[in-house]
């Protein structure tokens, strides 16, 4: 039966999440998210996991492990935007003054709600922004944040719920930059990614707002083997379904998917030449998105009016062919 365990992470709790394929590991006190993948029928990691020797770089920059969560995702110009009369100067802690990967970082989230049913298990935490000083300095409209990790035989679904509890618009973005394992064997890992352009970017990595020909990457939505590949790059996903698909040669198959209505984008990332592992990392809103002289239905930006909210979704499916 489907069960979450507690466990212990550098003294914070942890929450694991138990079926017959996978164990899934989520550290709600620093940022809520998912650190570990381990695959029992595999035995393996699906995920590159911190160790406990990691722990400052971990609160450093926390975005480098596991499936972490970015809100607002990618690089924001010197940080600044205006939205709704609203004024927004988030840190600048990249290159040229400008931002990069949002708000969320290792802030605690309230664990809610523990479900064990005979054929699932869930977990669900909330978090207040306008409990972070360092958040609402940057980002004055409160959110309320719930995330649900439902784990169901070889199936992961992350579940995001944000409210805004403020009196105006809210311009909202998210992310995953989620680090895949591909264990040094990249000659035996296959991926498919049903996409459309890629987005220009300037000298500053940030996006002008046109879109080229996938070029070298053609064959991306038929699917590359990823010996000698060496991403960082935006991808428009356009009438495709969100779906990217991780194949190695034995059968084992990783299928990556998000809610079609939010998710515009996928950034594809592997740090060098691919190695050790890829990362996969949806997003609903373009990088500088409020700054970009585009509709929201191009760059994704999501307006949560007062009170109101919205539901995002993403899933990781684990089949074995």
């Amino acid at each position: 039966m489907p069960q979450v365990t507690k466990g212990q992470w550098n003294g914070h709790d942890t929450y694991i999440l138990h079926s017959e394929q996978l164990e899934v590991t989520l550290l709600p006190g620093l940022g809520n998210n998912v650190i570990r993948i381990w695959d029992r029928t595999k035995q393996r990691e699906v995920l590159r996991v911190p160790d406990a020797a990691d722990l400052d770089f971990y609160m450093q920059k926390p975005y480098h492990f596991g499936i972490p969560m970015l809100i607002p995702p990618g690089r924001i110009r010197r940080g600044a935007f205006e939205y709704d009369g609203v004024q927004y100067q988030f840190d600048q802690n990249t290159a040229n003054n400008n931002h990069i990967h949002g708000l969320h970082r290792t802030q605690s989230w309230k664990v809610a709600d523990i479900q064990e049913l005979d054929e699932y298990c869930t977990v669900t935490a909330t978090f207040l922004t306008d409990s972070d000083p360092n958040w609402a300095r940057q980002y004055p409209i409160p959110l309320k944040l719930e995330m649900t990790l439902e784990l169901r035989g070889s199936t992961l679904s992350q579940s995001l719920q944000v409210h805004n509890l403020g009196e105006h618009a809210a311009p909202f973005g998210f992310g995953l930059h989620t680090w895949f394992m591909i264990d040094g064997e990249p000659e035996k890992w296959k991926l498919e990614l049903p996409v459309s352009a890629i987005y220009e970017l300037d000298a500053e990595l940030l996006p002008t707002g046109n879109v080229l020909p996938l070029g070298e990457h053609a064959l991306l939505p038929q699917g590359i083997k990823l010996k000698g590949t060496n991403f960082d790059t935006a991808f428009q996903i356009g009438a495709n379904p969100v779906r990217a698909v991780l194949t190695r040669d034995d059968g084992l198959k990783l299928v990556y998917s998000a809610g079609e209505r939010y998710f515009k984008h996928w950034v594809v990332y592997t740090k060098g030449e691919a190695d050790q592992f890829i990362c996969i990392e949806p997003y609903t809103w373009l990088p500088d998105a409020p700054n970009l002289k585009l509709d929201r239905s191009v760059t994704g930006l999501i307006d949560i009016q007062p009170h109101d909210k919205v539901d995002l979704q993403v899933n990781l499916d684990i089949r074995y062919e």
